[in-house]
């Protein structure tokens, strides 16, 4: 079955135990998508990590937000953590993502859910919004990466892209001994090592997939995204600059910017930033009812014909 195409449902298999949540499973076209679940109830959050990362970044986060009456969904993407890793670049395209996150919906059964995620996730959350507007009631968006961070994503991405295609060999033997070190329990550590002890050859993919399409949507695009949005951002290194924070800030028209102290605060020290997404999920969450989704200028057009 091709990528895009219906899939039958989940795969049969139990639902895995981690702590305080479940671990699930999901077909997507040929490939298996991992994905966890903690909480329970209507208020649902996608959060998504960052590029080469997995779950195990966010399962503090997730537990905080759940023992708040939030469902949260933490889903490792293609080629990340638990899930299936192609190794051909194809599958990895960021626009490609974005349709994992909406078969992921399709697979929960929701009409509607705030989107979220940490660099590479709030790219895909930003690229999902465009993509299925209806079915986004908010955003949590830390540490995007739009137009200022292109030269410093070149420099860093580049060089490491080049070194796992070129230098195989000792990356690989590095790879193996990694990926048998137990896990320590803390979850952004744990997160550090599952992506070092991946394979050179899927690391390769998953960098030559970003490359290939588009990473976030268009300017006009953004300023199309009507929906409420906690903008998180920092001014410490720069592929994440703080100026593409302030700049996502502005052109979204309901979005609020919060600047963090350090990149690893919310992993780190939460308390703060884990109360402000509370928060927000609060207020979007507050009328109970799903939010009316966005016309495109056809449906508009008509109504007012109608009317």
């Amino acid at each position: 079955m091709a990528i895009g195409e219906e899939s039958s449902g989940p795969i049969t298999c139990p639902e895995v135990p981690v702590t305080d949540g479940a671990r699930r499973a999901l077909t997507y076209g040929q490939y298996q998508l991992n994905y966890e679940v903690y909480g329970s109830g209507d208020r649902t959050l996608v959060w998504l990590h960052g590029i080469l990362l997995d779950a195990n970044l966010s399962r503090g986060l997730a537990r905080a937000l759940a023992a708040r009456g939030n469902r949260v969904v933490l889903l490792d993407l293609l080629g990340h953590g638990r899930s299936d890793k192609p190794r051909h670049s194809a599958p990895h395209r960021m626009d490609l993502y974005a349709g994992q996150v909406v078969h992921l919906l399709d697979e929960l059964g929701v009409d509607q859910v705030v989107l979220g995620g940490v660099s590479l996730g709030t790219n895909v959350s930003l690229l999902t919004a465009v993509r299925a507007p209806e079915r986004v009631r908010g955003l949590v968006l830390e540490m995007p990466v739009l137009e200022s961070a292109v030269p410093a994503a070149a420099l860093f991405f580049v060089p490491l892209l080049l070194q796992v295609r070129y230098a195989r060999t000792p990356l690989r033997l590095v790879s193996k001994v990694v990926s048998r070190l137990p896990l320590s329990g803390i979850g952004p550590l744990d997160s550090l090592l599952s992506a070092v002890g991946s394979d050179p050859d899927e690391i390769a993919a998953v960098l030559n997939g970003m490359l290939m399409g588009p990473m976030a949507p268009t300017a006009e695009q953004r300023e199309g995204i009507t929906v409420p949005a906690l903008v998180l951002g920092h001014g410490i290194d720069l592929v994440h600059s703080f100026a593409d924070a302030r700049r996502l800030a502005r052109q979204l028209p309901d979005a609020r910017l919060i600047r963090t102290r350090t990149f690893a605060e919310l992993w780190v020290r939460p308390a703060r930033l884990t109360a402000e997404i509370a928060g927000f999920l609060d207020r979007v969450w507050a009328d109970g009812e799903p939010a009316d989704p966005p016309q495109t200028p056809e449906v508009a057009l008509a109504a007012q014909l109608v009317g």
